[in-house]
Protein backbone atom coordinates (compact mmCIF):
# COMPACT_ATOMS: atom_id res chain seq x y z
CA UNK A 1 0.00 0.00 0.00
CA UNK A 2 1.84 3.52 -1.23
CA UNK A 3 1.19 6.14 1.26
CA UNK A 4 -1.42 7.99 -0.70
CA UNK A 5 -3.74 4.93 -0.03
CA UNK A 6 -2.92 4.56 3.56
CA UNK A 7 -3.42 8.33 4.08
CA UNK A 8 -7.35 7.67 2.22
CA UNK A 9 -7.29 3.91 4.59
CA UNK A 10 -6.80 5.86 7.76
CA UNK A 11 -9.35 8.74 7.10
CA UNK A 12 -12.06 6.57 5.40
CA UNK A 13 -12.34 4.21 8.72
CA UNK A 14 -14.03 7.08 10.89
CA UNK A 15 -15.87 8.43 8.10
CA UNK A 16 -17.35 4.86 7.18
CA UNK A 17 -18.19 3.88 10.81
CA UNK A 18 -19.60 7.48 11.66
CA UNK A 19 -21.38 7.44 8.39
CA UNK A 20 -22.98 3.69 9.25
CA UNK A 21 -23.56 4.15 12.64
CA UNK A 22 -25.85 7.31 11.80
CA UNK A 23 -27.50 5.64 9.30
CA UNK A 24 -28.52 2.61 11.13
CA UNK A 25 -29.25 4.15 15.04
CA UNK A 26 -31.69 6.67 12.42
CA UNK A 27 -33.63 3.51 11.46
CA UNK A 28 -33.80 2.68 14.95
CA UNK A 29 -34.64 6.00 16.36
CA UNK A 30 -37.88 6.34 14.01
CA UNK A 31 -38.74 2.80 14.34
CA UNK A 32 -39.03 3.58 17.86
CA UNK A 33 -40.88 6.68 17.64
CA UNK A 34 -43.76 4.78 15.58
CA UNK A 35 -43.98 2.27 18.30
CA UNK A 36 -41.68 -0.47 17.81
CA UNK A 37 -39.08 -0.89 20.61
CA UNK A 38 -36.92 -3.94 19.12
CA UNK A 39 -33.91 -1.81 18.16
CA UNK A 40 -33.67 -0.26 21.86
CA UNK A 41 -33.81 -3.62 23.53
CA UNK A 42 -31.52 -5.47 20.81
CA UNK A 43 -28.69 -2.53 21.83
CA UNK A 44 -28.85 -0.77 18.03
CA UNK A 45 -29.63 2.87 19.46
CA UNK A 46 -25.97 3.28 20.32
CA UNK A 47 -23.58 5.27 18.55
CA UNK A 48 -20.61 2.34 19.04
CA UNK A 49 -20.10 1.12 15.87
CA UNK A 50 -19.60 -2.05 16.21
CA UNK A 51 -23.24 -3.06 17.20
CA UNK A 52 -24.19 -1.81 13.41
CA UNK A 53 -21.40 -3.56 11.30
CA UNK A 54 -21.80 -6.50 8.69
CA UNK A 55 -18.75 -7.49 7.27
CA UNK A 56 -19.29 -7.86 3.67
CA UNK A 57 -21.53 -4.18 3.69
CA UNK A 58 -18.27 -2.46 5.91
CA UNK A 59 -15.65 -3.80 2.85
CA UNK A 60 -17.57 -3.07 -0.32
CA UNK A 61 -17.75 0.72 1.32
CA UNK A 62 -13.63 0.29 1.36
CA UNK A 63 -13.70 -1.18 -2.05
CA UNK A 64 -16.14 0.49 -3.67
CA UNK A 65 -17.42 2.94 -1.55
CA UNK A 66 -20.74 2.08 -1.31
CA UNK A 67 -22.34 -0.58 0.99
CA UNK A 68 -24.44 -1.63 3.71
CA UNK A 69 -24.71 -2.55 7.80
CA UNK A 70 -26.41 -4.39 9.45
CA UNK A 71 -30.14 -4.24 9.24
CA UNK A 72 -31.65 -2.73 12.47
CA UNK A 73 -34.59 -5.46 13.07
CA UNK A 74 -38.55 -3.78 13.24
CA UNK A 75 -41.71 -5.92 14.49
CA UNK A 76 -43.99 -4.33 12.64
CA UNK A 77 -46.78 -5.95 14.65
CA UNK A 78 -45.35 -3.09 16.76
CA UNK A 79 -46.29 -0.41 14.41
CA UNK A 80 -49.53 1.38 14.50
CA UNK A 81 -49.94 1.24 10.50
CA UNK A 82 -47.16 -1.30 9.56
CA UNK A 83 -47.30 -0.71 5.65
CA UNK A 84 -47.30 3.31 5.94
CA UNK A 85 -44.68 3.08 8.74
CA UNK A 86 -42.34 1.45 7.19
CA UNK A 87 -41.79 3.55 4.65
CA UNK A 88 -40.43 6.45 7.16
CA UNK A 89 -38.10 3.90 8.69
CA UNK A 90 -36.76 2.83 5.92
CA UNK A 91 -35.82 6.42 4.65
CA UNK A 92 -34.89 6.85 7.66
CA UNK A 93 -31.11 6.02 6.94
CA UNK A 94 -30.45 7.17 3.67
CA UNK A 95 -32.05 10.48 4.85
CA UNK A 96 -29.36 10.60 7.71
CA UNK A 97 -26.33 10.12 4.90
CA UNK A 98 -27.86 12.72 2.85
CA UNK A 99 -28.05 15.41 5.94
CA UNK A 100 -24.38 14.10 6.39
CA UNK A 101 -23.78 14.93 3.13
CA UNK A 102 -25.35 18.44 2.91
CA UNK A 103 -23.54 19.13 6.21
CA UNK A 104 -20.31 18.45 4.24
CA UNK A 105 -21.04 20.00 1.22
CA UNK A 106 -21.63 23.00 3.04
CA UNK A 107 -18.59 23.39 5.16
CA UNK A 108 -16.79 22.09 1.71
CA UNK A 109 -18.26 25.21 0.56
CA UNK A 110 -16.65 27.36 3.18
CA UNK A 111 -13.52 26.05 3.53
CA UNK A 112 -13.24 25.98 -0.16
CA UNK A 113 -13.74 29.55 -0.47
CA UNK A 114 -11.88 31.15 2.22
CA UNK A 115 -8.81 29.85 1.25
CA UNK A 116 -8.04 28.02 4.68
CA UNK A 117 -6.75 25.14 2.96
CA UNK A 118 -2.86 24.10 2.65
CA UNK A 119 -2.10 21.03 0.85
CA UNK A 120 1.60 21.32 2.23
CA UNK A 121 -0.29 21.57 6.09
CA UNK A 122 -0.91 17.74 7.61
CA UNK A 123 -3.88 18.79 9.77
CA UNK A 124 -5.84 21.34 7.12
CA UNK A 125 -5.72 18.81 4.41
CA UNK A 126 -6.48 16.19 6.31
CA UNK A 127 -9.76 17.81 7.68
CA UNK A 128 -10.83 18.90 3.89
CA UNK A 129 -10.07 15.22 2.89
CA UNK A 130 -12.40 13.84 5.47
CA UNK A 131 -14.86 16.47 4.25
CA UNK A 132 -14.86 15.40 0.88
CA UNK A 133 -14.67 11.63 1.71
CA UNK A 134 -17.74 12.20 4.14
CA UNK A 135 -19.03 13.36 0.99
CA UNK A 136 -18.53 11.04 -1.26
CA UNK A 137 -19.18 8.21 1.31
CA UNK A 138 -22.99 9.43 2.22
CA UNK A 139 -24.58 10.39 -0.74
CA UNK A 140 -23.02 6.59 -1.96
CA UNK A 141 -24.53 4.84 1.48
CA UNK A 142 -27.93 7.34 0.75
CA UNK A 143 -28.51 6.66 -2.79
CA UNK A 144 -27.02 3.07 -3.03
CA UNK A 145 -29.36 2.53 -0.43
CA UNK A 146 -32.43 3.38 -2.31
CA UNK A 147 -31.87 1.08 -4.85
CA UNK A 148 -35.59 -0.90 -4.69
CA UNK A 149 -33.51 -4.49 -4.83
CA UNK A 150 -34.36 -6.14 -1.38
CA UNK A 151 -32.51 -6.26 1.21
CA UNK A 152 -31.84 -2.17 0.95
CA UNK A 153 -34.22 0.38 1.94
CA UNK A 154 -35.75 0.99 -1.19
CA UNK A 155 -36.95 -2.26 -1.75
CA UNK A 156 -39.17 -1.48 1.79
CA UNK A 157 -40.26 1.68 0.55
CA UNK A 158 -41.44 0.46 -3.15
CA UNK A 159 -43.31 -2.38 -1.07
CA UNK A 160 -44.76 0.16 1.18
CA UNK A 161 -45.86 1.96 -1.48
CA UNK A 162 -47.49 -0.33 -3.70
CA UNK A 163 -50.96 -2.05 -3.11
CA UNK A 164 -50.91 -5.48 -1.40
CA UNK A 165 -51.75 -7.89 -4.10
CA UNK A 166 -48.54 -6.08 -6.19
CA UNK A 167 -46.53 -6.33 -3.13
CA UNK A 168 -46.89 -10.08 -3.25
CA UNK A 169 -45.90 -10.12 -7.11
CA UNK A 170 -42.39 -9.04 -5.96
CA UNK A 171 -42.25 -11.01 -2.88
CA UNK A 172 -39.79 -13.35 -4.99
CA UNK A 173 -37.25 -10.32 -4.92
CA UNK A 174 -36.52 -10.95 -1.23
CA UNK A 175 -34.75 -14.33 -2.00
CA UNK A 176 -32.69 -13.20 -4.78
CA UNK A 177 -32.24 -9.40 -3.58
CA UNK A 178 -28.28 -10.24 -3.13
CA UNK A 179 -27.70 -12.20 -6.10
CA UNK A 180 -28.96 -9.48 -8.16
CA UNK A 181 -27.31 -6.76 -6.08
CA UNK A 182 -23.78 -8.90 -7.30
CA UNK A 183 -24.38 -9.28 -10.99
CA UNK A 184 -24.74 -5.53 -10.93
CA UNK A 185 -21.99 -4.78 -8.80
CA UNK A 186 -19.53 -7.28 -11.85
CA UNK A 187 -21.61 -6.24 -14.56
CA UNK A 188 -20.53 -2.40 -13.08
CA UNK A 189 -17.25 -3.42 -12.66
CA UNK A 190 -15.99 -5.97 -15.53
CA UNK A 191 -18.23 -4.80 -18.28
CA UNK A 192 -19.45 -1.76 -20.60
CA UNK A 193 -23.06 -2.10 -18.71
CA UNK A 194 -22.61 0.73 -16.16
CA UNK A 195 -26.18 0.51 -13.94
CA UNK A 196 -24.58 0.70 -10.66
CA UNK A 197 -22.68 4.03 -11.87
CA UNK A 198 -26.10 5.52 -13.71
CA UNK A 199 -27.76 4.79 -9.92
CA UNK A 200 -25.40 5.71 -7.80
CA UNK A 201 -22.59 8.07 -9.16
CA UNK A 202 -24.05 10.51 -11.41
CA UNK A 203 -27.07 11.02 -9.55
CA UNK A 204 -23.44 11.65 -6.61
CA UNK A 205 -21.93 14.09 -8.50
CA UNK A 206 -25.19 16.52 -9.30
CA UNK A 207 -26.04 16.38 -5.42
CA UNK A 208 -22.41 16.82 -4.49
CA UNK A 209 -22.56 19.99 -6.91
CA UNK A 210 -25.74 21.24 -5.15
CA UNK A 211 -24.40 21.08 -1.43
CA UNK A 212 -20.89 22.19 -2.17
CA UNK A 213 -20.45 24.42 -5.25
CA UNK A 214 -18.21 21.87 -6.78
CA UNK A 215 -18.49 18.42 -9.05
CA UNK A 216 -18.10 15.37 -7.12
CA UNK A 217 -15.44 14.18 -9.72
CA UNK A 218 -13.93 17.46 -9.24
CA UNK A 219 -13.54 17.01 -5.47
CA UNK A 220 -12.36 13.69 -5.72
CA UNK A 221 -9.03 14.80 -7.80
CA UNK A 222 -8.74 17.84 -5.33
CA UNK A 223 -8.61 14.73 -2.81
CA UNK A 224 -6.28 12.69 -4.46
CA UNK A 225 -3.92 15.64 -5.11
CA UNK A 226 -4.13 16.50 -1.39
CA UNK A 227 -3.52 12.70 -0.27
CA UNK A 228 -0.32 12.90 -2.79
CA UNK A 229 0.73 16.23 -0.72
Amino acid sequence: MDTSSLKEFILLVPVILFSLTVHEVCHGYVADLYGDPTARDTGRLTLNPIAHLDPIGTLMLFIAHFGWAKPVMVNPYNLRDPKKDMIWISLAGPGANFALALVAGLAIRLTMFSGVINPSDLLTSSLYSMLILTLQINLALGLFNLIPIPPLDGAKVLFGLLPYHLEQKFAWLERYGMVILLALFILDSFTPIKIITILIWLPADLLAYLFSGRSLFYLLNVLSVLLGA
